[in-house]
């Protein structure tokens, strides 16, 4: 199923690979891997991942403490917010 970003989303993805590639090389680009490789599970199997609040679902990552949250809607997938699991839990709704 396609994936759609929100503006929102993307500019958060842009900010987390921005401020991992400060921290170390490379590290922002294994982190854009790892959505990457995310939003493929979601794509693939989007009712399995457990449900955040109403219907919006959660994605955890595997190697960083980030979440992404999406809904499922009729022909794709949107993708709210790509969120650090220990800020503002409920800044995104």
């Amino acid at each position: 199923m396609r994936i759609v970003y929100s503006e929102y989303a993307k500019q958060e993805l842009l900010d987390a690979v921005y401020f991992y590639e400060l921290e170390y090389t490379d590290l922002g680009k294994e982190f854009k891997a790892e959505i990457k490789r995310a939003s493929i599970r979601i794509s693939n199997y989007p009712q399995v991942w457990s449900i955040e609040k109403g219907d919006i679902r959660k994605c955890l990552l595997h190697k960083f403490p980030y979440k992404i949250l999406y809904s499922v809607e009729t022909d794709h997938i949107f993708v709210i917010a790509i969120a650090h699991q220990h800020r503002e839990p409920d800044y995104w709704s």
